[in-house]
């Protein structure tokens, strides 16, 4: 029985042929190219059962009466629960579009014209978003003009710490939308 819920947006991961094809059918939907880690998952799952537990405190306190402390309790459990889910929303989006980056405070959209180069290469990398930095792979991208983006996806992060097969996958999956959507130069 095909459990759709275990692939990236529903999709198979190959085709009546055995080859792999890109995992979305709508292609002008912004879409994750892979699924979230267990880490982020669990991140954001630990910041929910938080802001549960300050919801149950900012009920306590409005029935004691007390509305200031209880507008600050709920305004504090919002944005738990705000955090938890950009958490989940971090990581690469693709389209027929472009590319996006988004990060916890920001996100970087580039249309496939301006990339340039799509490559992994080995280097320090953040451990789970932290300051410290460890050996690992980055998928980085070049846009037009020389500049390179932040590093896309690292083997050290939240989705793909100790998955390096899930963090090939994904860098696999992304260059097959660098490669079908960007213009070829004549």
């Amino acid at each position: 029985m095909p459990l759709p819920f275990l692939t990236a947006d529903g999709a198979s991961d190959a085709d009546d042929d055995g080859d792999a094809v890109l995992a979305h059918v709508d292609h002008d939907r912004w879409r994750r190219p892979y699924r979230p880690g267990p880490w982020r998952v669990a991140i954001a799952s630990v910041l929910l059962l938080l802001s549960a537990f300050m919801l149950l405190a900012t009920m306590i306190v409005a029935f004691v009466g007390a509305w200031a402390g209880a507008g600050v309790c709920l305004l504090a459990a919002l944005s738990v629960v705000g955090s938890a889910l950009r958490m989940l929303q971090v990581g690469v989006w693709v389209s027929r579009t472009g590319l996006r980056r988004v990060g916890f405070l920001g996100s970087r959209t580039v249309a496939w014209s301006e990339i340039v180069e799509l490559r992994t290469v080995q280097q320090p990398v953040r451990w789970l978003g932290l300051p410290r930095t460890v050996q690992g792979q980055a998928l980085t991208a070049t846009v037009r003009g020389g500049a390179e983006m932040p590093a896309l996806l690292t083997d050290h992060s939240a989705d793909f710490l100790s998955r390096s097969e899930a963090f090939d996958r994904a860098a696999d999956t992304v260059g097959a939308w660098v490669e079908e959507y960007r213009p070829v130069a004549v």
